[in-house]
């Protein structure tokens, strides 16, 4: 029986190494080469005499009599083990693997039925009585431990229910997060702040369960937004439908929409409703929508003031000042200056779907977008595609007019436009007059990428100088308007 010993524990110690250190790397490979090394441990244990379900002969040499008690008991550890495991990889969905609940409550079920095998058949105790004890102690075990069997249930039915799985974004009563594991306590949480919500299982069962992933690529958001209740709703509510126009991150189907919710002593409660493809792109798309539904309302003449506070006393202005005055390229300008340039700006009004610049071509004037949505289409090779979309308080045609280059998109309105513009023969004479804005601009142009992406205008750019761009462009200008080198 020596051998038999010996080549036994050799063959448990291999088992040992390929569970170690995961040898070969695949898994369903692994269990294979395990399960063959169990047949092998059972063939020789069977052949040599050592039967799992009786005593270890042998009893004078009392040595091997244990060596061989030992190795059997081993044999019910292992069986049990890789019984656990031929589930889990052969039977289990790849979701009920990853949340781990379901296996291991199956896998402590197993183990200790081989303990109690192996107590019975290897050690030959009175299991019966083991058994009654051990139930009994169960009982007080439960009620010590109540809560957290709670739990353990509560995590049997998420996972056979599987309202949300590893991965999902969900929103358990009033907590948001994405969840990154499910294990037999408790699912944890990963929220918008970074930080790990533990809830118990038990806690998430009882709970209202919104899963933001299901139905996949489609995740809705809602602002909502508080107007004066002086605001007409039809303008309100033109004015919310064109940023859900003008926001690109929101998808055209399902349709977005905007709904007055209800009202309250100080304001109008208005519900702005769209969908995107992507639950990340979430929150860029809330703050995108936020700024251009800013933007449509104060074009709209609706005024954002503190609730509860009376509304302010109206006052004369001049509406194309106060435009200038939002647009980021006049950030620069004097009260003055915006006063002067606001009296050559003239009024254009545009229907939806009419073509406001043609591709190629070079503008003439600078247009100032008051009220509206345009689309800004590139053409290749494979038909056209939109590229942006222009809003309330946005610019176009900059290097037309500063420095005569082309556009390589077309312009073309979305929804009925107000538009004022600028000539070329104006801001030259503007210019003329206030030479250190034709720089201030160009160092817009120069510095902001955004402005230029925008322009889709091919600028060169000089490696053996500092701010090569600007210094070119700022050329441009001076040579087109006939500007002194006042640098």
């Amino acid at each position: 029986m020596k051998y038999p010993l010996i080549l036994g524990f050799g063959i448990v110690a291999i088992d040992v190494i390929v569970w170690r250190f995961r040898l070969p790397a695949h898994e369903f490979s692994r269990l294979l080469l395990r399960l063959a090394l169990f047949s092998v441990l059972s063939w020789v244990l069977f052949w040599s005499g050592l039967s799992p379900f009786t005593q270890a002969p042998d009893l004078n040499a009392v040595e091997q009599h244990w060596l061989g008690q030992v190795l059997e008991i081993i044999w019910w550890l292992m069986a049990a083990r890789l019984l656990t495991l031929s589930l889990d990889t052969l039977l289990l969905p790849s979701a009920w693997r990853r949340q781990r609940l379901f296996s291991d409550v199956f896998g402590a079920v197993v183990f200790l039925a081989a303990v109690v095998a192996a107590l019975g058949f290897v050690l030959e105790l009175p299991v019966r009585g083991l058994v009654a004890t051990s139930g009994a102690l169960a009982i007080v075990l439960g009620l010590a431990i109540q809560s957290t069997l709670s739990d353990v249930f509560a995590g049997i039915v998420l996972n056979t229910t599987e309202p949300y799985s590893v991965g999902d974004w969900v929103m358990i009563d009033d907590v948001e997060g994405k969840v990154v594991e499910m294990n037999w306590r408790a699912t944890h949480l990963l929220t918008g702040q970074g930080n790990t919500l533990i809830v118990p299982n038990a806690v998430a069962a009882k709970a209202k369960i919104s899963n933001n992933s299901r139905p996949a690529n489609v995740h809705g958001l809602s602002l909502v937004l508080e107007i004066e209740p002086e605001a007409r709703p039809k303008t309100v509510l033109d004015a919310l439908g064109q940023a859900l126009t003008g926001c690109n991150a929101i998808l055209a189907a399902p349709a977005p929409s905007a709904r007055m919710k209800r009202t309250t002593l100080n304001s109008v409660q208005y519900e702005v409703v769209g969908f995107v493809d992507d639950m990340n792109k979430k929150l860029n798309a809330s703050n995108e929508l936020f700024d251009l539904c800013y933007r449509h309302l104060a074009a709209s003449g609706v005024a954002l003031r503190a609730l509860g506070m009376p509304a302010p006393t109206p006052t004369a202005h001049d509406a194309r000042e106060a435009l200038l005055k939002r647009v980021s390229l006049f950030e620069s300008l004097t009260g003055d200056e915006i006063t002067r340039l606001a009296a050559r700006l003239s009024r254009h009004e545009y229907q939806a779907n009419q073509q406001i610049l043609a591709s190629e071509a070079v503008p003439d004037s600078l247009s100032i977008v008051h009220s509206g949505v345009l689309a800004v289409t590139y053409a290749e090779s494979s038909g056209s595609r939109e590229i942006a979309r222009i809003g309330p308080d946005e610019t176009f045609g900059e290097t037309g007019l500063l420095a005569g280059l082309p556009m390589h998109v077309s312009i073309a309105t979305l929804t009925p436009c107000l538009l004022y513009q600028v000539s070329k023969d104006d801001m030259t004479s503007f210019l003329k007059e206030h030479p250190q804005v034709a720089k201030q601009m160009c160092q817009l142009l120069a510095y902001r990428q955004d402005a230029i992406s925008k322009l889709m205008t091919a600028i060169p750019v000089a490696k053996d100088t500092d701010h090569s761009v600007f210094q070119w462009l700022f050329e441009k200008v001076r040579q087109l308007h006939s500007l002194r080198d006042d640098s």
